[in-house]
């Protein structure tokens, strides 16, 4: 913490006062607050919204930041930025939204800090989509160490026919206060684990030539590191166990050693730690003014599913996304079909003493849930999918998913009738079958809708305003109905 902070601030002392078209000095406030009447707010004014906003029926937050960036000779740049927040009814009185610091040379950076970060390394429109299957912009921003190529760069020597992007982080989960105070007596949570994700992802084709692209990669997390606690009946709170996090470990989370057994020892020899991750593939067609984007993101754990060793993938995010020609109602359309339903099906066995020693059959997985870090989370909320509601919904106080067997159907649209006026909506309906170790005790469904509109008006430079109304009906999370107003101010600091 006290090093990526020392290193922003010294950035942010270099003079500003100068008038230099390569340098931009940028202010953002924001206040925003909302109102339901159910026992959540609904889903859609919580999530995908880098932990900003929290499930409470009635919360509200005041945030403040500032963006500094620089252009230098020979394709440097510097950049900077550091954000403050603090809020009501959420899971933080105050905090630190972003704080980092980037150096980058053409299209490499190092990155260092906490920063809002869309999905990645596969493209998808962050106003329309679900999320993303391992991680997105669902939960607060991770601080981290981080090298990335964020934007397609082309191989060169095969005329622009492939390029790749990818990136390699490591970082540290900063919830272990709130794990404490929210996990409830006689139940395990975690503190100080560390963060490691790297990502690969390739385009083949030439649009000046072919109308067609196809990308194909992958995206790799892990937690790992840090201490496990447990609460008992009396709220006393005890360490049980110290997890490895030597330079070792480091390596492990980079490269999964093989070896280890059934023991909690052995699965961190074998797997360091909470290893899942999502293949991630797309094919881009261009026909005139339109554009036709079909993606998939097949989420995997551990080993089981990663590969087509227990039969063809059944889980994952299929997206079709439309573009038409630039008009003044709608500038994209999104279908997308969800399903963790299957998790290489519901038996798990592995034969030692019979028959056929040796043979093992590997199933439910149990996405996002883990035995020792509890949940793929940060804050109670997930830090894939929103569609599987997080922690922070568990009246019991577990950090666990409750259901993250799940099917859905969604849709959304946007659009820009003027250059003051936009809007998007999202209808999604979803079916909840808890997990193989703990089944609901029926199926359960919920449907979710978004309506918002954002106003930016011409006689008021830099200001805008945007109202959103939402709903939530089932008997997964209720029936919540609730709206949003958000008032923010952008501008630059440099004249």
């Amino acid at each position: 913490m006290k090093l990526y902070q020392t290193l922003l601030l010294s950035l942010l002392t270099i003079p500003i006062y100068a008038q230099q078209p390569e340098q931009t000095l940028t202010y953002r406030a924001e206040a925003a607050v909302t109102v339901s009447d159910g026992d959540y707010a609904p889903l859609w004014l919580t999530a995908n919204r880098y932990g900003m906003t929290g499930n409470e029926s009635k919360n509200a937050y005041l945030r403040a930041g500032i963006a500094w960036d620089k252009t230098l000779k020979h394709d440097w740049r510097i950049a900077a930025g550091l954000d403050l927040a603090g809020g009501k009814n959420l899971t933080s009185n105050f905090w630190l939204q972003q704080a980092y610091a980037d150096i980058s040379w053409k299209k490499l950076t190092l990155s260092l800090g906490s920063k809002e970060r869309n999905g990645f390394p596969l493209e998808k429109n962050p106003q329309l989509t679900t999320g993303w299957m391992t991680e997105g912009p669902n939960t607060r921003p991770i601080p981290q160490l981080r090298v990335e190529i964020k934007d397609f760069l082309d191989i060169p020597g095969l005329g622009h026919w492939l390029a790749l992007k990818g990136h390699l982080a490591y970082g540290w989960f900063t919830d272990s206060n709130w794990q404490e105070d929210f996990v409830g007596n006689n139940r395990y949570f975690t503190k100080g684990t560390k963060y490691h994700s790297k990502s690969l992802l390739f385009r083949l084709g030439n649009r000046e030539k072919l109308p067609l692209e196809f990308e194909f990669g992958l995206i790799m997390a892990t937690q790992f590191g840090g201490s496990k606690y447990f609460k008992n009946a009396q709220g006393e709170v005890s360490k049980t166990m110290d997890m490895p996090d030597d330079l070792g470990a480091y390596w492990s989370a980079f490269f999964p050693q093989a070896g280890g057994d059934d023991t909690i020892e052995g699965e961190q020899k074998n797997v360091e730690g909470n290893m899942l991750g999502s293949w991630n593939f797309a094919l881009n067609y261009y026909l005139n003014n339109w554009k036709f984007r079909i993606y998939l993101d097949h989420y995997f754990e551990d080993h089981s599913q990663m590969f087509w060793e227990y039969g063809r993938w059944k889980d994952g995010q299929l997206g079709i996304e439309i573009t038409p020609p630039q008009n003044r109602w709608i500038t994209s359309v999104v279908w997308e079909g969800f399903s963790t339903y299957d998790q290489t099906g519901p038996i798990q066995y592995e034969d030692r003493w019979g028959s056929f020693p040796g043979m093992q059959t590997s199933g439910a997985d149990n996405y996002y849930n883990h035995g020792i870090y509890n949940a793929w989370q940060h804050y109670g909320m997930a830090m894939g999918n929103p569609l599987l509601p997080g922690p922070a919904y568990n009246a019991d106080g577990s950090i666990t998913f409750r259901s993250n067997r799940v099917k859905a159907q969604h849709i959304g649209l946007c659009g820009n009738p003027t250059e003051e006026w936009s809007w998007r909506v999202l209808a999604t309906y979803a079916r909840y079958w808890g997990t193989y170790a703990t089944p609901l005790d029926k199926v359960r469904k919920q449907a979710y809708t978004l309506a918002e509109v954002t106003y930016l008006p011409a006689w008021a430079k830099g200001w805008s305003v945007t109202l959103a109304g939402a709903m939530d009906r089932g008997n997964y999370l209720g029936n919540n109905t609730g709206g949003s107003l958000t008032l923010r101010k952008t501008g630059s600091l440099l004249k």
